[in-house]
């Protein structure tokens, strides 16, 4: 598995790759690859009739991307940790909510090491520190290969989500590490960190099968 700090980079660059390496993870020509970065601010959506939770869309302070990915709008910004799994998930039983459910438990033990007992919520997907959301998870698939992943506020800016309803849930309250232990971390050292986790989880669903 290989993995990729790319640091800032707009959002439809980011897309542009993760397209490409969809279609050559498709042909075998290269293999699973993880790309850890954070975005210039960012609305996004998936594929949805209801796009409610981007409120009054017109007035949006940032642009928004519409994606093949699960779920309502999120904010993407600096101070973000965003994670793209570019996997090829027949090795990882072809089960799309095993797989979220194992994005989750990464995001959860790697919160862990910073002394948050961060949990999920039931019937809601991503990670949370008691009521507060620390992590938006929503994934696109092309033949069985996978794409988007994880958004991780780590020392986010939250006001970006002011102006929409985050994963289209009323009055959530959003957090980053930093709010939760009281001391700023940056991107690059999360992405850094998280690595080992995301390498160790995928393993070990790898050999439950």
């Amino acid at each position: 598995m290989e993995f990729r700090w790319l640091g800032r980079v707009n959002y439809s660059d980011g897309l542009d790759l993760q397209n490409e390496l969809v279609e050559q993870r498709q042909k075998g020509e290269i293999g699973d690859t993880v790309l850890l970065l954070e975005h210039e601010p960012v609305y996004t959506i998936g594929r949805t009739r209801d796009q409610s939770s981007l409120n009054l869309k017109k007035t949006l302070p940032h642009p928004v991307f519409e994606v093949n990915r699960g779920g309502q709008a999120t904010y993407h910004g600096p101070g973000q940790l965003v994670g793209y799994l570019i996997l090829d998930l027949v090795p990882y039983g072809k089960d799309l909510h095993t797989y979220l459910r194992e994005i989750e438990s990464i995001l959860i033990d790697f919160t862990a090491e910073f002394g948050i007992n961060s949990n999920r919520r039931e019937g809601l997907t991503g990670v949370w520190a008691e009521t507060r959301k620390l992590a938006s998870i929503g994934v696109g698939v092309r033949k069985w290969v996978s794409m988007h992943g994880f958004g991780l506020n780590i020392s986010s800016d939250l006001s970006g989500y002011d102006s929409i309803t985050p994963c289209g849930i009323s009055d959530v309250s959003m957090t980053s590490i930093s709010n939760e232990i009281g001391k700023t971390v940056t991107v690059e050292e999360a992405a850094k960190s998280i690595e080992p986790l995301i390498l160790s989880h995928l393993e070990a669903l790898k050999n439950q099968l």
